[in-house]
């Protein structure tokens, strides 16, 4: 008759077991990469700062996924941008060698009533993002108007691109939250356009100006004091801007703050990218393990610097961008009401 193993030794045998088992699961993760192409599709057009993030992506990410993988781009615009995560959500939810480039916005456009969201964000697997975003509200500088409370008592003729844009839709929050009176004037295609209208004297400012973007794209208008910062907003304020006040601290309650968290929460996620909801999760994590060390590598870090790209020194985790999603969806039903009807309301 054999002697009963001490209680301590059949746990430890456990965990080696265990221990082995995990080790063998991630090497088979690992090596499915072995060679493999590995696609980061683009929700949008070629050149904008998605592809351009993207492609630096591409070019740094096969160094740490290792076995000789290589990356390449592809851009899937149309929709709204909800095409891409509508793809990967019905068409290619199990594909393992697929990323998104994903808005965003399109995380929230289920939340929003957007024409064929059809999908669940919460279900993605999140793998995080190199940056996040500041808005801003920027006054040209011959116009009169130099503060947030100059704002509330003149009226401010700002560029939208239609009244579901994210300008238009940001501007109605801040007209109606903080009592400015921004006038959105629609017909502008994206916020190059509007910068050219500023220049032009057609409109004299813009409600939701990327700080990163006016860094890269305009830094002669930050230098020469083109452009008059009079508000700032997303989840955390810019170190580069501790004199310009914050959308959230101005908020006059808690519901009010509540619904700017929830309708900037975009501006956290900044560039984030997902793979489809079924993909096994060792592969995800892999992936998720090589896209981090990647965001940290010098090399695509001086890269991005070169091309005027914002690289935060702590990038957002999976776990980072799947708790901001949650949290939106779990707003108070209230502030999902006011959400909605801020994005449905016409321009004026």
């Amino acid at each position: 008759m054999s002697a009963r193993l001490p209680r301590r030794w059949t746990i430890a045998a456990l965990v080696g077991v265990l221990t082995l088992w995990s080790r063998t699961e991630s090497a088979a993760a690992a090596s499915f990469y072995d060679d493999k192409i590995i696609h980061i599709i683009v929700g949008g057009a070629a050149g904008g700062g998605y592809d351009v993030t993207a492609r630096l992506l591409a070019r740094h990410l096969p160094a740490h996924v290792g076995g000789n993988a290589k990356a390449i781009v592809q851009n899937m615009p149309g929709a709204g941008t909800v095409k891409l995560p509508l793809h990967m959500y019905t068409v290619a939810p199990t594909d393992s060698t697929v990323i998104g480039a994903f808005n965003n916005a399109v995380a929230f456009a289920p939340l929003l009533g957007v024409p064929q969201a059809d999908f669940d964000p919460t279900k993605f697997h999140w793998l995080g993002s190199p940056s996040t975003e500041i808005g801003l509200a920027v006054i040209w500088h011959t116009v009169p108007v130099n503060s947030i409370e100059d704002a509330r008592n003149r009226e401010v003729i700002m560029a939208t691109s239609g009244g579901g844009s994210s300008a238009a839709f940001y501007g109605r929050i801040l007209n109606t939250v903080l009592g400015t009176k921004f006038k959105l004037l629609s017909g502008y295609s994206g916020m190059g356009e509007a910068f050219i209208a500023m220049e032009r004297g057609e409109t004299e400012g813009f409600p939701s100006a990327l700080w990163s973007s006016l860094q890269a794209t305009k830094p002669d208008w930050i230098r020469d004091h083109k452009v008059k910062v009079i508000l700032q907003y997303g989840r955390k304020p810019s170190p580069d801007l501790p004199d310009v006040p914050v959308a959230r601290d101005l908020a006059k309650n808690d519901q009010d703050r509540v619904l700017i968290d929830a309708a900037m929460a975009p501006l956290e996620m900044g560039r984030p990218f997902a793979m489809a909801p079924q993909v096994p999760i060792e592969n995800v994590r892999v992936i998720e393990a090589a896209m981090m060390a990647t965001f940290k590598d010098s090399a695509f870090i001086a890269e991005a610097h070169k091309q005027m790209l914002e690289v935060d020194a702590e990038p957002k985790t999976g776990d980072d961008l799947l708790a901001i999603v949650t949290e939106v969806y779990g707003a108070p039903k209230l502030v999902r009401e006011r959400l909605l009807d801020f994005y449905k309301q016409d321009s004026k």
